[in-house]
């Protein structure tokens, strides 16, 4: 019949051992990318304690001294209260925004939406922030004139993703910058709403994690210019609470 016995073993056992093979190939993603979740999660602990740490110690700090007989001195007593006051403010801001990222991933941060000129919205963040552009000399601009462009969303929410995304912009951006707005319609319901500006850039290896929780590009100058380190992950978190998502491109230097 030219059936020989001898080969039906060796095809299975060439399957068998290819499905293994594919098999082990995939738990050894799944256990890498495991392991890399857990490396970010260490990390994360790691930086959201030294984000806390540094208010605290600050706090901690003034409050001792006061104790050890500084508060007979009506002079240094209120400028140490005064200090210990900022670090309780800052702690407060830290916690406030973790607390806003549980209830987003939670789903408990309802949207209040409602239609609104987004040129208008722009207008206002630039309005409010142009003290702070101007001590670095940073113009904030629209690439073109607008007319009232109308959409559908929450007006608050989005108007906290602009700011934190133009404020990181005048942080880190160049002395004597620019930040350029512009919008363009995508399709009949969709708009992009671009900012660019004039800084360095980040470098390539930073970018996938930069949405991230306390993630820092700049370990030690980011710290200096404050912020809760939680920035960019509300602006994501928001934007995604949305159904929409949010793009970054950037060349460094």
């Amino acid at each position: 019949s030219g059936f020989d016995p001898d080969e039906v073993p060796l095809t299975d056992m060439t399957t068998l051992s290819k499905e293994v093979e594919k098999f082990a190939q995939g738990k050894k993603l799944e256990i890498e990318a495991l392991q890399l979740r857990d490396s970010y999660r260490k990390e994360f602990m790691g930086n959201m304690a030294h984000e806390l740490k540094t208010p605290l110690f600050t706090v901690q700090g003034y409050i001792e001294t006061l104790l050890d007989g500084a508060m007979n001195d009506k002079k240094v007593r209120k400028k140490y209260l005064q200090r210990a006051g900022k670090g309780v403010e800052r702690l407060i801001y830290i916690v406030k925004d973790l607390d806003m990222i549980t209830k987003l991933e939670t789903g408990e941060l309802q949207l209040k939406r409602e239609h609104f000129d987004v040129v208008e919205l722009v207008q206002n963040v630039f309005d409010l922030l142009e003290m702070k552009a101007a001590k670095k000399n940073i113009t904030l601009f629209f690439e073109t004139e607008y007319q009232p462009i109308w959409v559908y969303a929450d007006k608050e929410r989005i108007q906290q993703v602009l700011t934190n995304l133009l404020v990181n912009s005048i942080k880190y951006g160049k002395n004597d910058g620019s930040t350029e707005v512009s919008i363009e319609s995508l399709s009949k319901k969709k708009i992009i709403v671009r900012i660019a500006d004039t800084g360095e850039g980040i470098k390539k290896e930073h970018i996938p994690r930069l949405f991230e929780r306390f993630y820092r590009v700049d370990k030690s100058g980011s710290r200096k210019e404050g912020g809760s380190g939680l920035g960019l992950s509300i602006v994501k978190h928001l934007i995604e609470a949305h159904n929409e998502k949010i793009f970054v491109e950037s060349t460094f230097g």
